[in-house]
């Protein structure tokens, strides 16, 4: 029996354990809307998401390293 194509990849969000906060779901559509502008670099993304929000932890703008944290932060 042939495997559909689709059953080799991962299902979206297959392993949160709730729905997205309203911050989380801030924070990646101003981290898509960057990388669709085409900033991939980590010092670029910072510069974009202190112009246009969310702020970074506790209301902090953000840097290179709280950038990092906070992403391995929600990564766990």
């Amino acid at each position: 029996m042939a495997h559909h194509p689709a059953a080799l990849y991962n299902e979206t969000h297959q392993s949160r354990t709730s729905a997205p906060t309203s911050y989380e779901s801030l924070l990646g559509d101003s981290i898509e809307r960057a990388f669709a502008a085409g900033i991939h670099d980590l010092s670029g993304l910072v510069q974009y998401l202190n112009t246009t929000g969310p702020s970074g932890p506790n209301g902090q703008a953000w840097t290179p390293e709280n950038y990092q944290q906070e992403i391995a932060r929600l990564a766990s």
